[in-house]
């Protein structure tokens, strides 16, 4: 049995679980290997407790999807950050910033309630459409957010992905989705 529910601060073990392993799969074969082993769930856990994503007075929502009482997924959303900037929030368009699911449950549903939660989040802020980003090389994602609705709309950014040594970065293509919100 699927719960969908709001982040709470002592979740973010859990949640920072959820999110390295959803790298690590999903991103395998996109992301250099050397990345997704060095990938630190208590490191990952701290940043999002210093981050304050549980904070209601957060502009970005957090909700996590528990199977049987185990976090299996989470999704985050708010106002559209322009260029992906944090402080810099266009509230006219929703988006989804990230949305990862537990890989032994990839397909069975847990991944599409998220998504219905966060449209439902974003509508209920009276907006009327979201966007998304998602790599270009990830086919997965992309033919799930393809089934949901969305499309890309030709805008393109490059996520930059630090490598170990002062080695320059890797820039990975990025695709913007978009979607409508029934209200």
């Amino acid at each position: 049995m699927l719960t969908i529910r709001r982040e709470e601060p002592e979740d973010a073990e859990a949640v920072a679980r959820v999110h390295v392993h959803g790298w690590q799969a999903g991103y395998a074969g996109i992301i250099p290997d050397e990345v997704l082993r060095r990938l630190n769930v208590v490191a990952w856990a701290q940043r999002r407790r210093d981050l304050g994503t549980a904070d209601p007075e957060h502009p970005f929502t957090t909700l996590l999807v528990e199977h049987d009482g185990t976090v299996v997924g989470f999704t985050t959303f708010g106002p559209y950050r322009n260029d992906q900037d944090r402080s810099d929030l266009d509230p006219t368009y929703g988006e989804v910033v990230a949305m990862y699911v537990e890989p032994a449950h990839w397909g069975d549903g847990t991944a599409r309630a998220l998504l219905a939660a966060a449209q439902d989040g974003l509508a209920a802020r009276g907006l009327d459409e979201y966007r998304l980003w998602v790599l270009e090389d990830n086919r997965r994602a992309r033919r799930f957010y393809e089934r949901a609705g969305l499309s890309a709309d030709g805008v393109r950014s490059t996520y930059s992905v630090p490598l170990s040594g002062g080695r320059p970065p890797v820039g990975l293509a990025e695709l913007r989705y978009t979607g409508r919100l029934e209200r």
